[in-house]
């Protein structure tokens, strides 16, 4: 595996060919006062920034309906952007002064009109190229995407350069939500706009998981029903709910963990080898297409083929899930859940791939591949 640095620096001097890093830019997080923001997205940016992948005139602006003042919001997300050098302390002020806050309604054209003018205001100080890049950050329920994307599309759509609009997981709550968002959002926006992403394919293990499997000569022919009985693919959290029980409850350990995250793992675990990885600007569809035609292989998983539970009060005084006061005391809500899949391709037809994500546990994911014969347990990757 490549060093850090070494791969960062490769990338950076990749992306200063890219023509946006040279144009105006502005990133607006929604939801900027909440959990996942403070705790991954701004971090993200900061990584991004740090390592010359992001232009240092960029703008990055919070929004949400809380009221705070730039000053306020810095302070908030601060202690979330990790440094190691004097240097990078250096790039951690510098970050956080092109990062603003500006309270607003959702969905309300009027806020974003306003949002509008501020960001043309700081993007009329940059030092770039006219052409004027704006970048919409979801980090906000679906519920809400809609009525945001509209007033995006009404009133803070740039007008000299693209306007792109990344939406996280969940997307929906079940088939028929996500496929009714689908066709809602594709009648705001065309499809080159929107962007549906996974955060957990951000982690370096993840990531790197391409070239373990196409890049490694010893494990790439023994990864098929041949000389695999079964991949156990685990998700250990060491918390529970802690006050989110409100947002969890509506949604479950499933569609909150297995449906998104783990399902992406094991895609990039078991997919056929795509067209291309990188180096080509179809690279992005061309794993998608594989991921695509390794889900459509698996067979329809059964309640029998599950195990449901939620995690109850322990013997070192930790709560259960039903003693968190923001869920209902008669909830049903699965906090643990195993599943066992069959993907019924060439490769895998006949070996089992075992899900499970208990909470309270050590905070861990991994992936045990069991050989045949011998049954002998290999742990082969750490996310």
């Amino acid at each position: 595996r490549m060093k850090r640095t070494e791969s960062s620096s490769s990338i950076a001097e990749q992306c200063t060919t890219e023509t946006f890093m040279r144009q105006r830019l502005s990133i607006t997080v929604l939801g900027a006062s909440g959990d996942l923001a403070k705790k991954k997205t701004y971090p993200s940016l900061f990584e991004l920034f740090k390592h010359n992948l992001l232009p240092r005139h960029v703008v990055v602006c919070g929004f949400a309906r809380s009221k705070m003042t730039d000053d306020q919001f810095r302070d908030r997300i601060a202690p979330g952007l990790k440094i190691a050098s004097f240097t990078e302390e250096r790039l951690k002020a510098a970050f956080l002064e092109r990062c603003f806050y500006r309270p607003g309604k959702y969905g309300s054209v009027e806020s974003f009109a306003e949002l509008d003018r501020d960001l043309s205001a700081w993007e009329e100080q940059q030092d770039a190229d006219e052409a004027t890049n704006r970048l919409f950050y979801f980090a906000i329920p679906p519920n809400v995407f809609l009525d945001n994307a509209r007033a995006i599309k009404a009133s803070s759509f740039s007008k000299r350069g693209w306007t792109r609009v990344i939406v996280e997981k969940p997307f929906g709550h079940d088939l028929e939500s996500a496929q009714q968002l689908v066709g809602e959002m594709n009648s705001v926006l065309d499809e080159e706009e929107i962007y549906r992403i996974d955060h957990y394919l951000g982690k370096e293990m993840v990531q790197n998981m391409l070239v373990l499997r196409f890049g490694n000569a010893f494990l790439e022919p023994l990864m098929n029903r041949h000389h695999v009985d079964s991949v156990v693919i685990t998700f250990k959290e060491n918390f529970g709910t802690d006050g989110r029980g409100g947002y969890f409850d509506h949604y479950g350990i499933v569609r909150d963990i297995m449906q998104n995250h783990l399902m992406q793992v094991l895609s990039l675990l078991a997919m056929e080898a795509p067209v291309t990885v990188s180096g080509s600007g179809m690279s992005g569809n061309h794993i998608r297409d594989s991921k695509v035609a390794l889900l459509k292989a698996i067979a329809e998983v059964r309640l029998d083929d599950m195990v449901l539970g939620q995690y109850v009060k322990d013997d070192q005084g930790n709560p259960g899930y039903l003693d968190d006061p923001t869920v209902p005391s008669d909830s049903t809500t699965a906090t643990y859940a195993t599943a066992i899949l069959k993907i019924q391709n060439q490769r895998w037809d006949l070996s089992l791939i075992h899900i499970s994500e208990p909470t309270r546990l050590l905070s861990i994911s991994y992936a045990v591949f069991c050989l045949k014969k011998k049954k002998k347990k290999i742990k082969i990757y750490k996310i």
